[in-house]
């Protein structure tokens, strides 16, 4: 039976290096490097949606893939794909090295320059090791062997344009339909996440940013459990702690959630910072949240190229949602769509303030009423983006449950 290898390499040099090795290696298929960190995920988690089969047995990473650094792109292939043995190529063998890539979920490790017999012997290694997990993975339906729950991320082109309420509305969406649902507070210096759902808990993700190995125990310890069944994790009530959440965090913690929950949604803010970056470049689905006037536009076509240049997130790869939409503005979304090069959502967000200001001003997002036009759009938007279980709707969750009270509310305070 052939191997399936799967190289990592950001070096054009060691690229073209690694695949005339790979080419003589004894019943291996090889296919093309890939160049950088999100190319890698992508590919195989656009496998494992096919089936575990399809996975690679073997990847190869090189020690300079970027833009994630390599031992933390190990543990989140490792997390995610617990199938696929990974090798680490590297010119720093040393011991520390080699326990650091271990504990980060390597199945070896291949010295710089590469030679035929170490790579054929940890390749081999790795193949055997992968082929004896899908033994075991093969055994019962409920083992976890896919890339895990849904990930969007809500970003605001601006302060102010509503990003926390849509994140909250489709977090709220997602579990009403039935699946097991989590928001998390990435808006780490001005979070409000807790403020629009009435809570009140002393714990945040900065208790998580000593942990070096986030378990699911420590995972529950900081996580709140709404009333609704979300699981909220929120941003540290003392803005200046933020500083403490890294990239690292960010990348275990929502590879953590993601293995918990069906459906994860990210308040990323406005600001950039190395965190919300993290969950951007990790999302499914990336939404920019704008609304139709002229500095806000700039804003969001200002964003889009931040990303693209720091290698986050393309534009073609990044969803805007319109908000605050009325069909007699200048602006509409085909030409939003057009400045920013974006793909802009197919449901727009209506401007009726009145429908949010009871639910705003009492901190309870969840009490908005399922005849509100803008409840119903955010639900609208939901299912497009595949959050909600077929034929779910606000009216149809209002109606089962009763509509609880009147609401309504100022948009313009959402993040």
């Amino acid at each position: 039976m052939s191997t399936r290898i799967l190289p990592a390499v950001g070096d054009a040099d060691a690229a073209r290096s690694v695949a005339t090795l790979l080419s003589q290696l004894p019943d291996a298929e090889p296919a093309g490097a890939l160049g950088d960190s999100t190319s890698l995920l992508d590919t195989l988690a656009r496998l494992a949606a096919e089936s575990l089969e399809e996975l690679p047995e073997v990847v190869l990473v090189h020690e300079r893939i970027g833009p994630v650094p390599a031992l933390e792109l190990i543990r989140e292939v490792a997390l995610r794909f617990p199938a696929v043995g990974v090798v680490l190529v590297t010119a720093d063998t040393s011991p520390g090295l080699y326990s650091a890539a271990m504990d980060s979920g390597a199945r070896g490790l291949v010295g710089l320059p590469l030679s035929y017999e170490e790579l054929a012997q940890r390749v081999q290694a790795a193949a055997g090791w992968s082929a004896g997990v899908r033994r075991h993975l093969g055994q019962g339906p409920d083992v976890f062997t896919g890339p895990g729950g849904t990930l969007v991320t809500v970003s605001g082109a601006k302060g102010g344009v509503g990003a926390t309420v849509i994140a909250v509305q489709l977090a709220l969406a997602a579990k009403a339909s039935g699946h097991t649902a989590a928001l998390v507070d990435l808006d780490l210096q001005s979070g409000d996440v807790a403020s629009y759902l009435d809570v009140q808990f002393r714990r945040s993700i900065v208790d998580l940013s000593t942990i070096q190995d986030i378990s699911p125990r420590v995972l529950q310890d900081a996580l709140y459990e709404h009333d609704t069944g979300m699981g909220l994790l929120l941003a540290p009530a003392d803005g200046e702690r933020g500083e403490e959440v890294s990239d690292r965090v960010v990348r275990q913690t929502l590879s953590a959630l993601r293995h918990r929950f069906e459906v994860v949604v990210v308040d990323c803010g406005t600001h950039m910072n190395s965190a919300n970056a993290a969950a951007i470049e990790m999302a499914d689905q990336a939404l920019l949240v704008a609304t139709p006037d002229v500095v806000t536009v700039r804003a969001a076509k200002r964003m889009v190229r931040l990303w693209n240049r720091l290698q986050i997130r393309k534009a073609e790869e990044t969803i805007t949602v319109v908000n605050r939409h009325t069909r007699n503005t200048e602006i509409q979304p085909p030409l939003i769509e057009k400045i920013t090069a974006t793909k802009v959502a197919r449901i727009a967000v209506p401007a009726n303030f009145k429908e949010l200001q009871g639910a705003v001003d009492a901190g309870r997002m969840q009490d908005l009423e399922a005849k509100s036009t803008v409840k119903q759009a955010l639900w609208s938007l939901a299912g497009d983006l595949g959050l909600v279980r077929s034929g779910e709707t606000a009216e149809k969750q209002g109606r089962s449950k009763g509509d609880r009270g009147a609401v309504g509310g100022r948009w313009g305070r959402g993040r």
